[in-house]
Formats: C-alpha cells, sequence, structure tokens
C-alpha cells in the first residue's frame, strides 16, 4: 500500500484525463479488440446458462475487470481460467466486466448475471465512482444491494477493495477506501485488499494511461484475486 500512496500524485493527474476516455467508455473490452474470444466467457455471455456444466464464477466489475487496452485472453478473469483449467476444479468464468460502469451500472445488470446463477461473484465495481466524485453512500448503497441480492440466491461474493488518489480530498478519499471492509465485515464475505496491489502507480504494470493494466500487470491482479479465490474453492 505505501508504494501506491508514493506514487498517487502522478497518477491522480493521469487518473481524471483517463475518464472521458477508456474508463469513460461502455464498451465491453471484447467488443473493442476484435474477434478473438477469450479462455473465460464474456460479458456478452451474461444471462446466457453453461451449456458445458461447469458451474460459473462470474467476474462483475468494470474495465478493470473487462481488460480495457489488452489481449482478451490476458485480462484477470481469463488469467483466472488458465488456473482453474490446470487444476481439479470444474469452473467455467464468465467476465462480466463493462468498461465505465459505476457501482449503480452494474447493478441495473445485476439480473443477467444472477441469471447464470453462479456460485461465486467476484464483485470489483466502485472504482469509477470515486474517480467521479459520486456519493459514497450511494456507492455503498449500490455494493450492499447487490451483495444481499447475490446472497438471497445463495451465491458466494468475493468482494474487490478499491483506492483512488486523493483528487477530492483526503477525507473522502479514505472514506471510499473504507467502504469495502466494512462491507466484508458487515456481511461476512471475503475481501481482496486492494485489487491492484502490487500494481497501481508502476508505470512498467500499467498501459500508457496510468490506469489499467498491462498484461503483466494483469498477472499479478490475477495473483490478487487467486489469493483469497483459491481458499474458497478447495471448501467446496
Amino acid at each position: 500500500m505505501r508504494f501506491y500512496l508514493i506514487r498517487f500524485p502522478l497518477f491522480a493527474f493521469v487518473v481524471l484525463a483517463v475518464l472521458s476516455s477508456g474508463c469513460g467508455s461502455s464498451k465491453r473490452a471484447s467488443e473493442t479488440q476484435g474477434s478473438e474470444r477469450p479462455a473465460s466467457s464474456s460479458a456478452k455471455d451474461a444471462g446466457v446458462p453453461s451449456e458445458d456444466g461447469r458451474r460459473v464464477i462470474a467476474a462483475l466489475g468494470d474495465s478493470l475487470t473487462a481488460g480495457l487496452g489488452v489481449d482478451p485472453a490476458d485480462n484477470y478473469p481469463s488469467k483466472l481460467q488458465r488456473r482453474l483449467d490446470a487444476g481439479s476444479n470444474k469452473y467455467r468464468v464468465v467476465n462480466a466486466g463493462v468498461s465505465g460502469d459505476t457501482s449503480a451500472q452494474g447493478l441495473s445488470r445485476l439480473a443477467s448475471v444472477r441469471a447464470l446463477r453462479p456460485e461465486f461473484v467476484i464483485l470489483a465495481l466502485g472504482a469509477n465512482d470515486g474517480l467521479r466524485g459520486l456519493p459514497i453512500e450511494s456507492t455503498r448503497k449500490n455494493l450492499e444491494t447487490i451483495i444481499t441480492e447475490l446472497q438471497r440466491d445463495g451465491t458466494r461474493v468475493v468482494l474487490a477493495g478499491m483506492m483512488i488518489p486523493p483528487n477530492y480530498g483526503p477525507e473522502y478519499a479514505r472514506a471510499f477506501r473504507d467502504v469495502f471492509p466494512e462491507l466484508a465485515k458487515k456481511y461476512r464475505i471475503p475481501l481482496i485488499p486492494f485489487l491492484l496491489q502490487g500494481v497501481a502507480g508502476d508505470p512498467v504494470l500499467n498501459q500508457p494511461d496510468g490506469v489499467h493494466p498491462t498484461a503483466q500487470g494483469y498477472d499479478i491482479v490475477a495473483d490478487n484475486v487467486w489469493r483469497v479465490l483459491k481458499p474458497l474453492l478447495k471448501e467446496e
């Protein structure tokens, strides 16, 4: 975390510039990068029940999940799929990431994710809320609704923590950061402390926009997710 905060001043300026470009796009990564199909199912498949009999892990998020700017095979859901395929776990990872999505937009398409009857949902939303300075309580309420609706279905939720630069002041950034561990504690769900831990602020691991990971950066993001998800799969 300390390394990330040291890098924040430069990162902060880049983030706001990107809001009007990549992050602000409502297109899925798979729709902007050719016809190559990723190892994991794309967001366009959300709502279509699995035909291969494997249990579903849905990755519900924004451009950090969709994999904006990288080959579809290099986003973190695709990298998770390859790890699962290398083991004995029988899961299909569905990439339900849409670039530019806020927590409210993610909530608005929750029905299509629920239709998959996922066993797990990796919930990685909120970054765009924070970068746009949206009310903290609105973000909290949206995430809370997503969590409770999924839990009502019997779906296990893994929540990804987010952090933002202090463009709107340290108090806002701190309150935003605290939403995720507070929700994880309240609903007793596993927490990925920070989705971009070890990646954010490192120019080697990020694309020129300074926000979205490179393929190498997504290796680390996948590690962050896998570290929390893997023990849950062993409980099955």
